[in-house]
């Protein structure tokens, strides 16, 4: 685990949360820049950024983290940050968490993430989705246009399990399948919709009415 954000105080309280409960913390960044350069150095399973910090924001340091696979990328934001969330979603981000969350809540979602799992806020997601609706009003290119028509009868029920919000083990046990096989079918769901993440596949989704 990789702690991204500007200030100490937040990072020494954010290293004390997860160390409590055996969450290995490898290293620190106090804006963009470094969290790049701390990832690629340290490769944490998990990246927790912040998405307003100086110099290079985290939006940014997603993009190149995801972009590289030196890491999946966990958003910790604030209610009032509606376009970066969006941002970051089209950057490639796994998971959203408000900067109010519990220690268990913050824990689980640490693990998912690690596991290949997304972890999302309904309270940031509802927002989310709406900022991704709204940015769609004028109806995307037929290129950028989700190809749901070309998801087999089992990608589709991989993707409404996704817009469930459920996790590859819920998805295995409810399709009885395994889980290697749930991370195909997740994989090729997100690139027959152009998606860089769960999130970001369930964001299109749901923009064009899904």
């Amino acid at each position: 685990m990789l702690l991204a954000d500007d200030h100490g105080a937040i990072r020494a309280g954010l290293r004390i949360m997860l160390e409590t409960h055996d969450i290995v913390v490898v290293g620190e960044a106090a804006d963009g820049e470094v969290a790049v350069r701390n990832a690629a150095a340290l490769r944490p399973d998990v990246v927790l950024m912040d998405l307003r910090m100086p110099g290079r924001d985290g939006v940014s340091a997603t993009r190149e983290i995801v972009d590289r696979g030196l890491a999946d990328v966990l958003v910790l934001t604030s209610f009032d940050e509606d376009e970066l969330v969006l941002a970051a979603i089209r950057a490639g981000a796994v998971g959203f968490l408000l900067k109010t969350v519990d220690a268990p809540t913050l824990v689980q979602a640490v693990r998912g993430v690690a596991a290949g799992e997304g972890a999302l806020d309904p309270r940031v997601t509802r927002r989310a989705l709406a900022a991704v609706a709204e940015s769609a009003v004028d109806g995307p290119p037929a290129a950028a246009t989700p190809a749901l028509g070309e998801l087999t009868a089992r990608e589709q029920e991989v993707l409404d399990g996704i817009l469930q919000g459920w996790s590859n083990a819920q998805l295995a046990a409810r399709l009885r399948i395994s889980v290697p096989t749930v991370k195909t079918h997740v994989s090729n769901v997100l690139a027959k919709l152009g998606a860089r993440s769960r999130s970001h596949a369930a964001a299109l989704v749901r923009a064009r009415g899904g």
